[in-house]
């Protein structure tokens, strides 16, 4: 039987230590607060928005929404983007994504200040992970898949790490955290050859490949650590994984389960970065 690598305990740690930094800045009389940017309706955005200002409630976190309608002019996004920016009493900003055609998003993403920037869009801190730098504004679902490996005391020096994703948003940045801690790295994607020999032959394998269910057990073995980063819709309105969790659970040495692993511990960092941002700001 495979161990279950369940995020809500990974996640609780980390609120509990968000929760901690937060009564610390208020009792010096620093209020911290998050700037949530939404463009038009969808659905899914307002979800999540309200998802997370019910999240930041918990933790004793203030929350401002600015929201814009769909049709809104760049020039007229940037300058508002710009204020929010520079308003001293917000130390994080969240951009809701995708935004509408006519928003620019590789001009925004280099706008958003950097020490705001909790969701790691600007190159900045892109390039900081890159030169080594982790303990600023990291991308969190990396960030979340390294706090679940600690937390499980996952081995990580010498170990043979397969990422199946090569992307500025989850696999290079992940493959940098995992050097970091002296792992071998071999980044992977869709098309790479004998993707199940590598799969087979790795201690730990990170699957963030946008599939839903694609990997089955012809891809592991007993000794593997199978952590699932997808996200996927599995036809029935059901969330799952890029991993077909029922038939692999018990034939790999542990796993992580989609919904309630590394999304779960997302969040928390997420919220996280508000503490690291609020600490960059105030050296």
């Amino acid at each position: 039987m495979s161990v279950v690598l369940k995020g809500k305990p990974v996640a609780q740690v980390i609120n509990d230590e968000t929760k901690k930094e937060v009564e610390k800045f208020r009792s010096q009389g620093i209020i911290p607060k998050l700037g949530l940017v939404q463009v038009g309706d969808r659905p899914d955005d307002t979800f999540y928005r309200d998802s997370i200002i019910k999240k930041c409630k918990t933790l004793n976190i203030e929350t401002q929404v600015y929201k814009y309608d769909v049709d809104i002019e760049m020039d007229e996004f940037v300058s508002n983007l710009e204020n929010v920016n520079n308003d001293e009493n917000v130390h994080g900003i969240l951009i809701f994504r995708p935004l509408p055609a006519q928003l620019d998003i590789e001009v925004i993403k280099n706008v958003i200040n950097p020490k705001k920037d909790i969701d790691c869009m600007n190159p900045i801190n892109l390039e900081k992970i890159f030169e080594g730098e982790l303990d600023g504004l990291v991308p969190c679902t990396p960030k979340a898949v390294m706090e679940i490996l600690k937390y499980y005391n996952i081995p990580l020096i010498g170990a043979n790490v397969a990422v199946i994703n090569k992307s500025l948003v989850v696999g290079k940045p992940l493959s940098m955290m995992l050097l970091e801690e002296r792992a071998t790295v071999t980044i992977c994607h869709s098309r790479t050859k004998k993707l199940d020999e590598i799969t087979k032959r790795s201690d730990i394998v990170v699957a963030a490949i946008g599939k839903a269910k694609f990997f089955g057990k012809e891809y592991f073995s007993s000794e593997n650590v199978v952590v699932d980063v997808g996200i996927n819709d599995d036809g029935n309105g059901k969330m799952c994984g890029d991993v077909d969790y029922d038939s692999i659970k018990d034939d790999v040495k542990s796993i992580t389960p989609v919904p309630g692993g590394v999304g779960t511990v997302t969040t928390a960092i997420l919220l996280n970065q508000i503490i690291v941002a609020l600490k960059q700001l105030h050296k």
